[in-house]
């Protein structure tokens, strides 16, 4: 219903300005907003950057964007946190430019009306912008055409000769991304401890289908000594024909010799091992609990299921229960991307020492699930493919209790001000 009316406003402004062409109205949306995916030789599975290209799918775009599932941003913006610093969706305007554009026969207009075509360089393979270090497999991994699922580890040396603090980290599939379904990355260094208990390292980025950057705000970030290795653990699984796979970890630094104010940590919130989703049963749900034991600023936030996944939901349980706020609601999760939502400044909430983080997940094992392999089966924790999760990945950085008093009055100073200028 809100997707509807969001339509019909902005088709009353758009109906207002006449007939739409591609090449004066459509064609500036799609660059922008778009062919950094739709182009030759990307994962995307056909290129935007002409007209004689996007014709042909006029009608699928007309769906894909009117539904909200294209450009992928599947977070509630009307709960909770509404701004974001990276939100890659369209604008009800935009949306609504593009649906009358297909029903009016999607013109193709002025070819002196098409802007200039967009270029693209190395930065546009990563989201974060190009990287100050990349650190990819030494050689390629093969996936049979079929076998198992396999948990691989391979350390690469980061060839850093000094300490840094890391600003932003992304991890990106080189070749063969339908046979990755996940990379996580640690740190490995000489001088960690040999207790048996951090074989892999120090935990540095979660990648799944999808995924895009973790990108820390100014003044927050993460040390990476000098020596260290990094470790790549692989979830590879075969797709019917034998693959070439290989990924690569990018680090955007800051300045040498410059030591952030904040240390910032990244973790899974949840992840219930205790997961019993029935088999043909939908809004199965599930919760999960992690407190607070100091003052925290939160990043981002970004569930992790799998094919049965249907929604996760963040809310902080202030101490003594008074209090219950929403921070965030992913409404139509979609396995095929696992987005990281990065709060945008303003909004980043500020929680209390003792504060319960309460993520709810649910799910659907029912034959109306488009991606359910098998509705028929019983489904529990596990990390293959066909099994389920139901965490979310936070980032966040600890604050003083001064630290802290001191943000909350900053920031209730700005919405009064705010307030006071509407």
């Amino acid at each position: 219903m809100r997707t509807v009316l969001f339509l019909s406003i902005g088709l009353t402004a758009v109906c207002a300005s006449g007939q739409v062409t591609f090449t004066k109205d459509v064609a500036p949306i799609l660059q922008e907003r778009c062919q950094v995916c739709h182009r030759p030789d990307t994962f995307a599975p056909m290129s935007l950057l002409t007209y004689e290209e996007a014709r042909p799918w006029a009608k699928s775009i007309r769906q894909k964007v009117a539904a909200r599932e294209m450009p992928p941003w599947y977070i509630d913006k009307n709960v909770g946190v509404r701004h974001f610093k990276n939100d890659v969706s369209l604008s009800d305007q935009e949306i609504a430019t593009i649906v009358k554009w297909v029903d009016g026969g999607a013109l193709k207009g002025d070819p002196k009306d098409m802007p200039p075509p967009r270029r693209f360089d190395d930065t546009d393979q990563w989201h974060m912008g190009q990287p100050d270090l990349i650190v990819q497999l030494p050689k390629d991994q093969i996936v049979p055409a079929k076998g198992a699922d396999q948990w691989i580890d391979v350390l690469v040396d980061a060839g850093l000769t000094d300490d840094r603090y890391i600003r932003a980290i992304e991890v990106k599939t080189v070749k063969g991304f339908k046979v990755v379904h996940h990379v996580t990355t640690s740190m490995k260094h000489e001088d960690d401890p040999d207790d048996g208990d951090n074989v892999q390292g120090t935990f540095l980025n979660e990648y799944a289908l999808g995924k895009n950057a973790d990108v820390f705000p100014e003044g927050a970030g993460r040390l990476i000594k000098a020596g260290t290795k990094i470790n790549f653990n692989l979830h590879l699984h075969s797709v019917g024909q034998e693959t070439a796979a290989n990924v690569a970890l990018g680090l955007k630094l800051y300045p040498a010799g410059y030591k952030p104010h904040y240390d910032e940590t990244t973790e899974k919130v949840g992840d219930p091992k205790d997961l019993d989703i029935p088999a043909n049963t939908d809004n199965v749900r599930f919760d999960a609990y992690n407190t607070l034991t100091r003052p925290a600023r939160l990043l981002s936030f970004q569930p992790h299921m799998h094919n049965r996944g249907k929604a996760s939901c963040m809310e902080a349980i202030y101490p003594g229960g008074h209090k219950v706020e929403t921070l965030s609601c992913v409404s139509h999760y979609q396995f095929a991307w696992h987005l990281v939502y990065l709060y945008a400044d303003d909004e980043q909430p500020l929680l209390p020492a003792g504060t319960v983080l309460h993520l709810t997940s649910w799910y659907d094992n029912s034959s109306t699930n488009k991606f359910n392999p098998d509705p028929d089966n019983t489904i529990t924790y596990g990390q293959r493919t066909i099994d389920e999760m139901g965490g979310a990945w936070i980032s966040y950085y600890n604050l003083t209790d001064e630290e802290y008093k001191q943000q909350v009055q900053e920031r209730k100073s700005k919405q009064a001000l705010a307030a006071q200028t509407e």
